[in-house]
């Protein structure tokens, strides 16, 4: 039996805002990193709130209840 990219299923292990950019460590190994201003609250928040995220889903999403903004690994993968 073999195991395709179909059949893994990326998750978030660590995050990180800076001022400019949401970087998320992914349990494979990669990391993605997308500018802020695409997460309009996240970019308006302050950096209390943008360090106060929890992982949802066992790492398939970040959740940052302050600011009640959900963002899901899938998702940010697909953004270009």
């Amino acid at each position: 039996m073999s195991i395709t990219a179909e059949d893994v299923q990326p998750l978030a292990v660590d995050v990180m805002c800076s001022d400019d950019a949401l970087r998320v460590a992914l349990a494979d190994g990669r990391a993605i990193s997308v500018p802020l201003d695409w997460f309009p609250r996240l970019e308006n928040a302050s950096a209390k709130d943008r360090k106060n995220w929890r992982l949802i889903g066992g790492g398939l999403g970040i959740r940052w209840e302050a600011i009640d903004e959900d963002v899901s690994v899938e998702n940010l993968l697909r953004l270009r």
